[in-house]
């Protein structure tokens, strides 16, 4: 009896599918991979996906060997999570680099479009306002989290001084210079005065 692909492979390869399917481009630059597996692994999981002819992704047969493999921790899933550019390079590949590369490329470039698929259960215009309200919702929290860490800095450095402005660095540095500077000319007077 063949060992059955894992459960987590099939939860990870349905959502790409649908983008795949949305994104003609995306299915026809895995069409020459047909047939290769590509595993990513993120301690404690891992999913094996394989290439079929129409430039979608299966699960793996259970034990298949990998042509490609990809392993990035959890921290790294959230950076790249974030479309972070410098998280690719913190990811270690073993195996075929070709198909590494085409999966980076997909990274960098294949979108969801929430918006078409809200308007199919909504309607064009429900669905547009649904997702502009979750942009508006995104950017506001965006921006409370900016004042939030601007609130803290100003708190720590101006009212309970726990971090030292970079102000008081750059004067700190520069009374340091100047400190060094009059104590190279007190002792040339002393040795001067010591010569005599």
């Amino acid at each position: 009896m063949a060992a059955m692909p894992s459960p987590f492979d099939a939860l990870v390869g349905a959502p790409l599918n649908h983008l795949l399917r949305a994104n003609h481009w995306a299915r026809e630059s895995l069409k020459p991979f047909t047939g290769k597996t590509v595993s990513v692994r993120c301690p404690p999981f891992s999913a094996s996906l394989r290439i079929v002819d129409s430039g979608e992704v299966t699960p793996a047969a259970a034990g298949a060997t990998p042509d490609a493999t990809l392993s990035v921790t959890p921290g790294l899933l959230l950076r790249m999570a974030t479309r972070d550019d410098t998280a690719w390079r913190d990811i270690a590949i073993e195996g075929d680099t070709a198909l590494a590369g085409a999966v980076h490329h997909l990274w960098r470039h294949l979108r969801w479009d929430a918006e078409e698929d809200l308007s199919r259960v909504f309607g064009d215009i429900a669905a547009h306002r649904m997702t502009g309200t979750a942009q508006a919702m995104g950017q506001w929290a965006l921006m409370s989290g900016e004042n939030l860490v601007r609130s803290f800095t100003e708190y720590w450095t101006e009212e309970r001084p726990a971090v030292a402005a970079t102000n008081d660095l750059s004067r700190f540095a520069t009374d340091v210079d100047l400190l060094r500077d009059d104590l190279a000319r007190l002792e040339k007077r002393i040795s001067r005065l010591a010569a005599r």
